[in-house]
Parts: structure tokens; C-alpha cells; sequence
């Protein structure tokens, strides 16, 4: 099924939205192949009309282009997703991504070259490689700062990185993590200050922003669906605040890490957000 109220036909789109189905990297709870699905289901019981912005979201111009299926090559598979979603930006649309594990912001990242990339997030992914690999999704905020390096990217030029990232609601890191975490271009923000951070937000400069939402990044008391369930998050209220706050900045959004581990909480948060993050982007334009 499409994403509920995402009827705009794909020429007339101001919002495409696509589904990446990916579960290769996951270290504790598969699942995430299932994400996009779960997601559009749960998110159907959703009135089309939003009070805070008196708006519609039938009305917004969303066009749901359905799921880039995952294969084994990751490599192969970001670089085919990258040129999905950079088509919709080719005509203007802001592309929508629906993880799939978080491996896939990166895709975003490379098809919409921000220069901030805000994240929600329990953990810091500022590993330069897990397990060996460094496109696992422990990597991928490392990846957007810091790309592949030169000896493993042929052409730099493909794999644009950002200026900056700033992690909303991290927790949790290795001591190297924490260590690129004190480095000026990373901002890590505990989930007891987000709210102020939230609060004193006022964009970036007028700079473009990619926005991901982890769903980790709630306190899995609120969304237990997700592979690495980590205590003491963000609730859905801090989370909806900070996504209304940073969307208006925005050249693409992300939701990703949701599987199916629950009864549809993280499904039906993860929904929420991206719904609140259209709302509130269509509503600043």
C-alpha cells in the first residue's frame, strides 16, 4: 500500500518518498527489510488534516514511488539508490526515505549534498568501519562526515560529505567515537538537552539541512521496534519538536531502523514524524 495521502501524481510532486528496504549490516535485531511497509500500514490511521499548520497532507504534493528493493552488493545497491532519490531532486522535489537500516542516509546525503546533517539518534555511528565493513550502519554519520577516503573512492565527487552533524538524543558511543564526537564539526546533544537545544534552535545560516530520524532515538519504552534498543531517550514530544524545528531547513528527510519487533509502536511514531516533518516543511514554504 502507498503511504496514506501520498496521491500527487510523480510530475507534480513537491515530495517523493521511497522505500529502502535494507537489512544487511543489522548487529543485534534484523528486521528492517520489513520498515517501509510497517511504516506506510501503521501510519494509515492518521487523519489527513493537521491543526498545527491547518493543512492537509493530501494537499502537500506527495508522491510514494514505492520500495528500491535491497540486493547483497551494498556498495552497488547505495549508489542505485543515491540516483533514485537524486532524480527527485533533478525535479525539485524533496525525496522522502523510508529505511531500512541506517545505512541508507547516506544515499540521501549523496543525492541531496547538504551542507548540515541533523540526526536523531541514540547512537553517535561515528565508527570508521564494524566488524570490517565501513558501510555497516554503526558507520554511516562517520561516512557523512568523512566519506570513504581517497584510497577507496575512485571519483570524490560522488560521494559528497557534510560541513557539519549534529546528533540529537546520543548516548551511547566507543571512546573513539567520542573522541571524533569533540571534533568542532560534530555537535552531540544528550536526550535531557534537546529540548533546549529545540527551544534556541534557529536554522543554520541558511545552509541546507538533511534531516534522519533514527527511531532508536526514542526510548524503546516508546518504540521497541528497532535493532539496537538502547534506555534513557528522547520521547515522542521531544522528538516531534525537534523535527518541526529542523524540517523547514530541509532538502531531504529520512526515517529509518524501524522493523518488526513490536506491535507497531516504532512504526507508527516513525509515520508520525515523517507526516509532522512534511507538515511542517510545506507549511515554511
Amino acid at each position: 500500500m502507498p503511504f496514506p495521502g501520498a496521491v500527487a501524481d510523480r510530475d507534480d510532486a513537491a515530495y517523493v518518498l521511497t522505500g529502502a528496504p535494507l537489512d544487511a549490516t543489522t548487529t543485534f535485531q534484523p528486521g528492517t527489510r520489513f520498515g517501509p511497509e510497517r511504516v506506510r500500514r501503521f501510519a494509515a490511521t492518521y487523519d489527513d488534516y493537521d491543526r498545527h499548520t491547518d493543512s492537509f497532507f493530501s494537499d502537500l504534493g506527495v508522491h510514494d514511488a514505492g520500495d528500491v528493493p535491497a540486493w547483497d552488493a551494498l556498495d552497488d545497491y547505495l549508489d542505485h539508490l543515491t540516483a533514485e532519490l537524486r532524480a527527485a531532486v533533478i525535479d525539485d522535489a524533496v525525496p522522502l526515505l523510508l529505511g531500512g537500516e541506517h545505512t541508507v542516509t547516506w544515499a540521501g546525503v549523496r543525492a541531496t549534498d547538504p551542507d548540515v546533517l541533523v540526526t536523531l539518534d541514540a547512537h553517535l555511528d561515528l565508527r570508521d568501519a564494524y566488524d570490517g565493513n565501513p558501510l555497516n550502519h554503526a558507520c554511516v554519520v562517520r561516512r557523512c562526515l568523512d566519506g570513504l577516503g581517497d584510497d577507496e573512492a575512485e571519483d570524490a565527487e560522488q560521494y559528497p560529505t557534510v560541513d557539519e552533524v549534529v546528533v540529537l538524543g546520543a548516548r551511547t558511543g566507543s571512546p573513539e567515537e567520542w573522541e571524533r564526537a569533540d571534533a568542532p564539526d560534530v555537535t552531540a546533544v544528550a536526550p535531557e538537552d534537546v529540548a533546549d537545544w529545540t527551544a534556541n534552535f534557529d536554522g543554520v545560516d541558511d545552509r541546507d539541512v538533511y534531516l534522519s530520524v533514527d527511531i532508536d532515538g526514542a526510548d524503546p519504552g516508546f518504540a521497541p521496534g528497532t535493532g539496537t534498543m538502547e534506555p534513557f531517550g528522547l520521547s515522542p514530544r521531544e522528538m516531534r519538536d525537534a523535527v518541526r524545528a529542523v524540517a523547514p531547513h530541509c532538502v531531504g528527510v529520512d526515517a529509518v531502523e524501524v522493523n518488526d519487533r513490536d506491535d507497531g509502536q516504532a512504526a507508527a511514531l516513525a509515520g508520525k514524524l515523517l507526516r509532522e516533518a512534511v507538515y511542517a516543511h510545506a507549511d515554511a514554504r
